[in-house]
């Protein structure tokens, strides 16, 4: 396996390009045509030299719950080309991967269920208590959390969620150090403060490594999507980065696991760009691309691809698809023709947080940590 330093600088000549992207401004550069968009047709994909390497079939995947196991309710991901540049062998851009309603349904997990799951650690665990016993339930053995352990039967209700607080609730995180930090409202925390949290694997962002200790079982609903549409690699962990207009994601490759199989990123909400590249053995230029990725778009990085640099230079202002401005708020409206239940209803219960996705991007990167020789006991 590729062994690489996870503290290495980017390349000097990509980390230009990244700097011209956060500093272009907006309206130029959606209309840059150097930049891929793939809603401008074939000519655009053939005047950037990619070929369709693949038709990504997961129409056979399922989000199950209890309630909607076997009553037909499970909603599925479409079909879609696989594009690949010959400079980035491996690197996969997938357009349209997940259908509205599957991004509805992984949003409301991903924010809802794990994001209330202590277990799950966030940028703010290292200064801050998080209030999860505000819930009636959470994990065993957890910070402020009672007794569940699967993820499958996790609660699924309106109240299992930071959304279920009113913006204006006096509920706070306090800080493990008074001294230094100030409390901070839920308001604060869900609008500007939350920047990313962890399922499964629980990477240590300071050290670049994976904590020894055996992690946190990985959403299972979550790891059979990403399996479905992606067979080669087991999701062991990942990353859900929450991203506002101005944020940036720095140029990086994702070394740490002692794994090579791809990493699969899933972008919901706002348009982003997305930039990658290879630097060339001869010293030369190095090879990147810059992509428009909108919601429910994906990138999977293997082969040669899986060790590219990455990042994402800009947050594309006011571009969350209508259907998926007002989530968590009235999202039900899309859904109320399905009528199946609980995993329609509960999209609809948080009012006072209308319009929250407006301004947000959430990309999902998850990851395999361990080849199969390497795979720990599953984790409880």
């Amino acid at each position: 396996m590729t062994v690489l330093d996870a503290h290495q600088r980017p390349p000097d000549d990509l980390r230009v390009v990244f700097k011209n992207l956060c500093r272009t401004p907006i309206v130029e550069l959606v209309q840059d045509d150097s930049i891929v968009d793939f809603q401008r047709g074939s000519y655009e994909t053939a005047r950037h030299g990619l070929t369709v390497v693949a038709s990504q079939n997961v129409s056979g995947v399922r989000f199950s719950s209890p309630c909607a196991a076997g009553n037909g309710s499970d909603l599925v991901v479409q079909s879609t080309n696989v594009h690949e540049a010959p400079f980035l062998p491996g690197l996969h851009l997938i357009p349209g991967l997940l259908a509205p309603k599957i991004q509805l349904q992984l949003l409301s997990k991903l924010l809802h269920r794990d994001l209330t799951d202590s277990r799950h650690l966030t940028n703010l665990h290292k200064h801050y208590k998080i209030p999860y016993e505000s819930f009636r339930s959470g994990p065993s053995g957890a910070e402020g959390g009672s007794a569940t352990t699967d993820h499958s039967e996790a609660a699924e209700n309106a109240e299992q969620s930071f959304f279920s607080f009113p913006p204006s609730t006096s509920t706070t995180l306090e800080p493990r150090d008074p001294a230094i930090h100030k409390p901070l409202t839920i308001n604060q925390f869900l609008n500007k403060k939350l920047r990313w949290v962890t399922l499964g694997g629980q990477y240590d962002w300071t050290t670049k490594q994976y904590p020894k200790e055996r992690p946190p079982r990985f959403p299972k609903d979550v790891g059979d999507l990403v399996r479905a549409a992606f067979p080669d690699m087991q999701p062991e962990a990942a990353i859900v980065n929450v991203y506002s207009p101005g944020d940036t994601l720095s140029l990086h490759r994702d070394v740490s696991e002692a794994s090579s199989k791809g990493l699969v990123s899933i972008s919901l909400g706002c348009e982003a760009i997305f930039l990658a590249g290879l630097e060339n053995e001869d010293g030369s230029k190095s090879k990147h691309i810059a992509v428009r990725l909108r919601s429910g778009d994906a990138v999977y990085m293997s082969g040669a691809g899986r060790y590219a640099w990455h990042g994402v230079p800009r947050i594309v202002p006011n571009s969350c698809p209508l259907w998926m401005r007002a989530w968590p708020a009235e999202t039900i409206s899309l859904l109320a023709t399905d009528r199946q239940g609980t995993s329609a209803e509960r999209m609809g219960n948080f009012e006072d947080w209308r319009d929250w996705m407006a301004s947000k991007r959430i990309n999902l990167n998850v990851r395999q940590m361990f080849d199969e020789e390497q795979q720990q006991d599953d984790p409880a």
